[in-house]
């Protein structure tokens, strides 16, 4: 290398796009959309411990006026030895004073502009809104809602002509009586007039993967077909033989795997060797992700031992003792599908989902994520083109009026999403979107619960949901701007207000006078300086009173603040004012209500989120400030969340859904769930965004 030729580090760099299509390029920090002029920025966090280059310690653009009375009267100047510091802001405070009359005055005689065009929230925010988010969505949808919207989605061969149920199924096996051989058959008017058997079992009771698995494939099905004929039955289906080869049929199966069990006249359960324990066999099978489908839909139901000759018929109630271990859930499911204690639709279709999502598909143990495409397995059948990654979904859909097309390449969030969008009457997806996650809210609620106030409007590749009509606010991190805020009308402190603002008048026309009446200007910089004496005290009176309006605003905090200091912050401080600022009773994580007559959120929650932060959440607690509303709010987040969106309403409360942004793929990504106010959400922008 030559000796002029240094090493140079590369720093990594993204690029993203504006709304006009403009790129811009910057490198890996947390960015945001600035809401002033819809430019991506790099995201600047105030923090009570500010740590790294994009933090910065708390600031605030309050009425310094109002800041530095109130620490004039907070601090006595004899007392500490403080007495030059504090002459010295009084004489800052009488400054500010002079220059409020100097201002007045310059714009009665010559009105001046100093806006500016930087974008910065430099002058005082009065529209009565919120901030809005800045950004549309951008790029194609994979999956659309609406059949006039173009979807990037593969559409396979012959899945716009699959019905939404099937009354038979493609293929069964039936026996030939003349030849006295089990033949498939694919014969719509043999199939129509044909009792079967569906069979429901597991893989590892039926064969063993290896060498020896099409001879052990083979004595399990000669062992069917021999409990077949036991039942009176020429007839039965049995995935393994069922199942098509080809791509569509295999689809065309799955789609239509619901009604077989439906159409049978019974379905059999293989269990397998009782030798081996009975109660694991039927918790084996309980385990896996068809086998409640398959049964709760079908009309009737035996099982057989495969150490054992005799078949034995079981209700729903007796099989779910035998094979299900969460009887919370399930036993509510089986009494819904025998009639004993129905349930509201959306209800039964929740708990359905969270049965099922707790069971193992064919190549995957129970409650374990899908893991990359390897061998597929529709019900037992394995085949080689690839996996159904949504097989949850697949098994959940036949409960469902409307269902979907399989596609290998889509995951259980963007089946699910297409799933919801079938049957927009459960909006299980946008109930979902306002919940804390998919399963589990951290709330308790449960999802017929919430009512939601977005549609979405389809799905992208990365499987970000785009919602159309939703409210959106951005939520300002950097410092606390100046609020403009109304109090309660009061003739007193507005008299009050005004007398501080008559020392510096009072002092020039004595100043001015005094040569032409000593007396009359002597006892005029008297009166000006005593009111420059009590000024402060006057000041603070004129601003304490009762805040009933504030412009809208949401502020962030990486860290615990109290609201004291929130409060003057926003506000400047006041001396014996009524509360300006209320913990949330019930909206997040931290809340802990008040138990007395009235209610409301406790102080005990600011101790509590502080001994969060110092424990495993340090780096990782917030808090967030409603003007409007004024309100606190301690959550937990991964990163710092820049958009607000409101998703829809539960418990008497808004489900508001705070997000990061990712502008290189223009996404947006929820890091918690809020529940504050719902009427704050009319102080929101309409858009179209997505995450």
């Amino acid at each position: 290398m030559p000796l002029w030729q240094l090493p140079v580090t590369q720093k990594e760099t993204i690029t993203c796009y504006d709304d006009l299509g403009s790129p811009k390029t910057h490198g890996l920090e947390q960015r945001y959309v600035s809401p002033t002029t819809g430019i991506c920025r790099k995201l600047v966090v105030q923090a009570v411990t500010p740590s790294g280059k994009s933090e910065v310690a708390i600031s605030s653009h309050a009425n310094q006026a109002s800041k530095l009375a109130v620490w004039l009267l907070a601090n006595s100047p004899i007392r500490g030895w403080i007495i030059f510091k504090w002459i010295g802001i009084w004489l800052w405070f009488t400054l500010k004073l002079f220059w409020s009359v100097m201002w007045l005055l310059a714009q009665l005689f010559a009105p001046i502009d100093l806006a500016d065009d930087s974008g910065e929230d430099t002058e005082l925010y009065n529209t009565g809104y919120y901030k809005p988010y800045a950004r549309g969505f951008q790029g194609q949808l994979w999956a659309a809602r609406s059949p006039m919207e173009h979807s990037s989605r593969v559409i396979e061969e012959g899945e716009m002509d699959i019905p939404t149920h099937t009354l038979y199924p493609r293929l069964l096996i039936i026996r030939d009586p003349f030849r006295n051989e089990w033949v498939p058959c694919a014969d719509r008017d043999i199939i129509i007039r044909t009792k079967f058997i569906a069979i429901s079992y597991r893989a590892v009771d039926a064969f063993t993967r290896g060498p020896d698995q099409e001879t052990e494939k083979a004595q399990f099905t000669e062992e069917v077909r021999a409990a077949v004929l036991g039942q009176k039955y020429d007839a039965y289906w049995l995935d393994l033989e069922c199942i098509g080869e080809t791509p569509s049929e295999k689809n065309l199966d799955l789609y239509c795997m619901a009604d077989v069990y439906r159409g049978a006249q019974v379905t059999l359960i293989m269990l397998g060797k009782s030798a081996a324990g009975e109660n694991e066999c039927w918790r084996g099978w309980g385990e896996r992700v068809w086998t409640m489908p398959e049964a709760l839909l079908s009309s009737r139901l035996c099982y057989k031992f495969r150490d054992r000759e005799v078949v034995t018929p079981l209700s729903l109630f007796e099989l779910a003792n035998l094979a299900y271990t969460n009887y919370d859930i399930e036993q509510a499911i089986v009494n819904a599908y025998s009639g004993k204690d129905p349930l509201e639709r959306l209800e039964r279709l929740t708990l359905l989902k969270s049965a099922i999502w707790r069971r193992g598909t064919a190549a995957l143990a129970p409650g374990v994520a899908p893991p990359p495409p390897k061998l597929d397995m529709i019900g037992e059948k394995s085949v080689t083109s690839g996996a159904y990654k949504a097989e949850r979904v697949y098994a959940l859909m036949g409960f469902f009026e409307h269902r979907i097309q399989p596609n290998r390449s889509e995951d259980d969030l963007r089946a699910l999403v297409r799933l919801s969008m079938a049957n927009d009457n459960d909006r299980i997806a946008e109930r979902m979107t306002a919940c804390w996650y998919s399963d589990d809210d951290i709330y308790r609620a449960n999802l017929w619960d919430i009512l939601p106030e977005i549609q979405v409007a389809g799905v992208t590749e990365n499987g970000a949901l785009v919602v159309d009509g939703c409210r959106a606010a951005a939520i300002r991190w950097k410092d606390f701007p100046e609020v403009a805020f109304g109090t309660t009308d009061s003739l007193r402190r507005t008299i009050i207000g005004f007398v501080p603002y008559l020392s510096w008048p009072a002092l020039i026309i004595g100043l001015g006078i005094l040569m032409t009446s000593r007396v009359g200007g002597i006892t005029l910089i008297v009166i000006g300086l005593v009111l420059l004496i009590l000024s402060p005290r006057l000041f603070i009176f004129s601003q304490s009173g009762r805040i009933v309006t504030a412009q809208p605003w949401f502020i962030g905090v990486k860290g615990v603040v109290s609201i004291t200091e929130v409060e003057r912050h926003l506000y400047g401080g006041a001396r014996g004012h009524f509360p300006r600022m209320y913990f949330t009773p019930s909206g997040s994580q931290f809340s802990i209500p008040e138990r007395s007559t009235e209610r409301g959120g406790s102080f005990r929650q600011y101790d509590y989120a502080k001994l969060a932060e110092s424990g495993p959440d340090a780096g990782h607690v917030y808090t967030l400030i409603d003007t409007y509303s004024a309100t606190m709010y301690y959550f937990r987040a991964e990163r710092p969340p820049t958009v607000c969106i409101f998703a829809g309403r539960e418990g008497g409360l808004g489900r508001f859904v705070l997000c990061s942004e990712k502008c290189d793929i223009n996404e947006l990504h929820k890091e918690t769930v809020l529940r504050m106010p719902t009427e704050i959400s009319q102080k929101m922008d309409v858009i179209a965004t997505y995450y």
